[in-house]
């Protein structure tokens, strides 16, 4: 692990936030109110943190972040804070074995042993290790759960009444899906005025936007491997998402990348803010696959990685699987719920007032100018577009399906469609393709297509949700 004071840095940046709190302005709820909530102040030494006993995941960063807020907005008087949980998270039922997704998150925050550094030399007055809280508890009072925590003697002053700190939108951090993202999001955004992050060796940066304590896996890295699989992602992510442009830029030791820092650029046009403050965190998806038999850590590392919608998708059809022994039970919900991601690109971003009960209408206005007739005619070729995308990609899941089956197992579904296909009396030179080029024949293979995803999905399997069709009009809009 680096010190805390790198041989040579770039700039140390000046401090933004006043040396003496003011008065504590009263702030907006975190839920239930129309308008923006007020940024949540997030210490100059907690941006870096880094996990030194387990990992940490986007949808517990997100959390503590809430935490934090709420702590703040409670202040600095109380030594133990409490919110309704459903303040905090939601998906989750208590009066189930919902409740320990949440324990699993508070366990966490307080028993990973974490170090809190400033991300550049010279801004934070100390280094600290503690826990992320010191202490948490759920309890049930008249039918609503409440959670409550505290945070270590040596850190409650600077978290609660930070001195120095970045001014985070919760609501933008609330879209932002990896934990390499959010961390990134949160660095980039305290020094978005001075253009660019402190320069660090570029292992400094693997644990801090990983959320991975050091391993001797981690020791092997190649910076190639780390840039591909966690800068590239957290770098477009942030693009994409939030208000600010990063850039990365590298610095060579001979021939090889030792230090790398970050370029901050803001938007020219900034994103419009959320009319409402962010949702509390949802577990929802987390729980419904840990009841289909997806392990909770494998869950939520599929949503952060492709999305809450691709997930949802997914998971619809792993219940109809895993409700149907055909042409054998399901065996790991993981591996099949996984085989349905690759080919669902995570949608982007969607503008304010997307995501409405009607699909979006995404023309320009033109076929709207030339009366309702076009604009109806032009709207169903968009709807007609969209559903033909979902039916492809449905029919690549199926195909990749079955090949992933053994072969003694693709052998015992061909004589099965073999005898459906006699019974249905399907033309005899389908038949004989079948028997002697095998199901991925192109003349079998609609055949065993229709016949697999009837058996293991159900009738429906080729009719898309208006959910799944809105999933694809965010990808692909008005393009050919």
């Amino acid at each position: 692990m680096p010190s805390l004071e790198p041989d040579a840095p770039v700039f140390s940046a000046p401090d933004v936030g006043p040396a003496v709190s003011p008065p504590r302005p009263l702030k907006a709820p975190v839920v239930g109110v129309q308008r923006s909530p007020a940024p949540l102040k997030k210490p100059v030494n907690t941006l870096a943190i880094v996990p030194k006993s387990a990992r940490i995941t986007s949808l517990g960063r997100k959390a503590y972040n809430v935490l934090l807020y709420e702590a703040q907005d409670q202040g600095l008087d109380k030594d133990v804070f409490r919110v309704p949980l459903d303040r905090v998270v939601r998906g989750v039922d208590f009066d189930s074995n919902d409740h320990a997704l949440i324990k699993k998150h508070l366990r966490a925050m307080v028993s990973t042993t974490v170090e809190w550094q400033s991300p550049t030399t010279g801004e934070g007055a100390a280094w600290n290790v503690s826990g992320l809280l010191a202490h948490a508890r759920l309890t049930k009072e008249r039918g609503q759960v409440w959670v409550e925590w505290s945070y270590a003697v040596n850190l409650k002053q600077e978290l609660l009444e930070p001195t120095v700190f970045a001014r985070l939108k919760l609501e933008i951090i609330s879209q932002l899906r990896s934990h390499a993202g959010i961390a990134l999001y949160e660095i980039c955004t305290r020094y978005k005025d001075i253009g660019r992050t402190s320069r660090q060796p570029w292992r400094w940066w693997h644990p801090v936007l990983s959320g991975q304590p050091a391993s001797d896996r981690t020791a092997k890295l190649e910076y190639r491997i780390f840039k591909r699989d966690t800068l590239k992602p957290a770098m477009a992510e942030v693009s994409a998402v939030t208000d600010l442009e990063v850039e990365l830029q590298e610095h060579k030791e001979g021939r090889f990348i030792s230090e790398i820092q970050f370029l901050i650029r803001p938007k020219s046009q900034t994103p419009l803010a959320l009319k409402q403050p962010p949702e509390p965190i949802d577990l929802s998806l987390v729980a419904r696959a840990r009841d289909l038999g997806v392990d909770e850590d494998k869950a939520e590392d599929l949503l952060q990685e492709f999305g809450g919608q691709a997930m949802a998708a997914a998971l619809e059809i792993l219940a109809q699987r895993a409700a149907s022994s055909f042409p054998q039970p399901l065996k790991d919900p993981y591996r099949y719920l996984r085989a349905l991601m690759p080919g669902q690109v995570p949608p982007k971003p969607e503008p304010e007032g997307a995501g409405q009960a009607v699909l979006p209408a995404t023309g320009s206005g033109t076929a709207e100018a030339r009366g309702p007739d076009s604009s109806r005619d032009a709207q169903a070729k968009r709807q007609t577009r969209w559903t033909e995308e979902w039916i492809r990609r449905r029919r690549e899941q199926v195909v990749e399906q079955i090949a992933a089956m053994s072969p003694e197992g693709q052998g015992t579904l061909s004589a099965d469609l073999l005898a459906d296909m006699e019974r249905r009396q399907v033309h005899p030179s389908i038949r004989k393709r079948l028997q002697t080029s095998g199901w991925q024949h192109p003349m079998v293979l609609p055949e065993m297509v229709r016949y697999y995803a009837v058996g293991s999905l159900g009738e429906q399997w080729d009719k898309p949700t208006p959910q799944q069709l809105l999933q694809i009009a965010a990808e692909l809009g008005d393009a050919s």
